[in-house]
């Protein structure tokens, strides 16, 4: 399907004008200075620290570390162009694996012991990045741990070698789960349990200022969410569901006193999509109630069911945590929701609707958190696809009180001084705005590394470049997904 592009607006009344059309009424606001996103939040009950602005740099997965998961200079690189951004709120810089068997691919990094100066090691050249542009008291820098559960290639970039929460009707066939070994038991969990706890330990004597559980995009601690018909301690029941997150709460509070933990939480997801026969996406065919998707509602998985999200961040509020980022879906089987763009990556589909319209949706689903819990300092997603636009959205939620923080991915790719350029007032440079042309998430999805190949000239000249090209034709900008 043929959609407007976004750089084709040349004018803040074209670009309200096609919202309009498409009959959403997001505020746009007329231009610059941005002075909503350059205020800061103070310190309190779950944030470490005062920020210093309203922009952080979401968690991306990166495919460039060693294959025994430590630091490498292409990830210091991207590491220190995201202190420079002058961002305040560094949500993670990367997913960073509990162990083994939870990478999602065979070069990311971990946090075992033997991994622990290495991130050290990082998180200081990302501080010293920073401070070569200004004060470092108001940067707030975590870590996202994770276990990628049903989608995890600890050891091949091409075979999955999934651990599930529960036996899915949909997802099992595309994970090659054919029998109940990929589920893990109640005791497998519990033991998981505790290598997130020392996970944890390790990132608050590495000097990171708090870890996010992560609970997104379909990795397992969001597919426990979804595990209705799981028997046992971590199913069934609201409660046994968040038992995962909890018991981890409980050990970090134990064991590393002072460290602060965010959640990073895919709100609601939907049925899963599949390419059609005119490459758009489609939802799998599906008869009678759908009682897979988290915030969806199972008679209508296209709506959102607000009862159990709300819910569950009334748990996570109650647990002492103030830092949450809100993202939606799965990269894995319906990214159009979850990662709004116009070309899809080289194993995805066409998007089914107007990528407009899944960033609006992300961007109203947090608005309404926000008006029923004020006191979480919540972060949004989705907002890369606005390119030039970005901006004007971006002030406009922060003015009105709709979100916290922007969340930026992909973007900060192919543009790590965006955060810097909006920030003094200035316009943003066009040639460097992420396109969502997704070759950051084609190379990976392909055995290279992570970077944005169009735009940044040093991926420009890297030896994956030239394969790349040689895999599919180039559309001319930055896409891919964040952690």
């Amino acid at each position: 399907m043929n959609f407007p592009k976004v750089a084709s607006f040349k004018t803040v009344e074209e670009f309200r004008g096609r919202l309009a059309a498409l009959g959403l009424s997001l505020p746009v606001n007329d231009g610059p200075p941005w002075s909503h996103l350059g205020q800061s939040i103070p310190a309190g009950v779950g944030l470490p620290k005062r920020l210093g602005n309203r922009l952080a740099i979401l968690p991306m997965e990166g495919w460039d570390g060693t294959p025994d998961g430590h630091v490498t200079d292409l990830v210091r690189r991207r590491w220190q162009r995201f202190g420079e951004s002058g961002a305040k709120l560094i949500w993670g810089g990367e997913a960073v694996a509990v162990r083994q068997d939870g990478r999602a691919n065979p070069r990311q990094l971990m946090l075992g012991d033997a991994h622990e100066a290495g991130l050290a090691g990082l998180r200081g050249e990302l501080v010293g990045a920073h401070a070569r542009r200004g004060s470092t008291d108001d940067l707030c820098v975590g870590l996202q741990l994770t276990h990628s559960g049903r989608w995890a290639r600890p050891n091949d970039p091409k075979r999955l070698e999934p651990r599930i929460a529960y036996r899915h009707p949909i997802l099992d066939a595309r994970a090659g789960v054919t029998s109940d070994e990929a589920v893990l038991s109640d005791g497998e969990l519990g033991d998981l349990v505790g290598d997130f706890v020392a996970a944890a330990v390790r990132a608050q004597r590495a000097g990171f200022d708090f870890v996010d559980v992560k609970h997104c995009h379909g990795y397992l601690g969001h597919e426990l969410l979804s595990a209705v018909d799981r028997p046992g301690r971590y199913g069934g029941s609201l409660g046994n569901r968040a038992r995962f997150l909890t018991e981890i709460v409980e050990g970090i509070r134990r064991d590393a006193p002072g460290l602060e933990i965010g959640v990073r939480l895919s709100l609601f997801d939907q049925l899963p999509y599949q390419k059609g026969a005119d490459g758009c996406g489609e939802p799998v065919p599906w008869a009678g109630p759908y009682r897979h998707a988290f915030g969806g509602d199972p008679d209508e998985p296209s709506r959102i069911a607000w009862e159990e999200p709300l819910r569950f961040l009334g748990m996570v509020r109650d647990l002492g945590i103030r830092l949450v980022c809100l993202t939606a879906a799965s990269p894995y089987y319906n990214p159009h929701l979850q990662r709004p763009a116009m070309v899809p990556p080289s194993d995805g589909y066409l998007p089914p609707e107007d990528p407009l319209l899944g960033v609006a949706r992300q961007i109203e689903a947090v608005a309404r958190v926000k008006e029923a819990m004020p006191e979480l300092v919540l972060v949004g997603s989705a907002y890369s696809y606005l390119q030039e636009w970005l901006p004007a959205v971006a002030e406009a939620q922060v003015a009105g009180g709709r979100v916290d923080c922007i969340g930026l991915g992909r973007s900060v790719l192919s543009y790590p001084d965006l955060t810097h350029d909006l920030l003094a007032g200035q316009g943003l440079q066009r040639r460097r705005i992420c396109r969502t042309f997704s070759e950051c998430t084609t190379g990976p999805r392909n055995g290279l590394v992570s970077g944005c190949f169009p735009l940044d000239d040093f991926y420009k000249a890297h030896p994956d470049a030239a394969r790349l090209r040689a895999m599919a034709p180039r559309g001319g900008g930055a896409g891919g997904g964040t952690g």
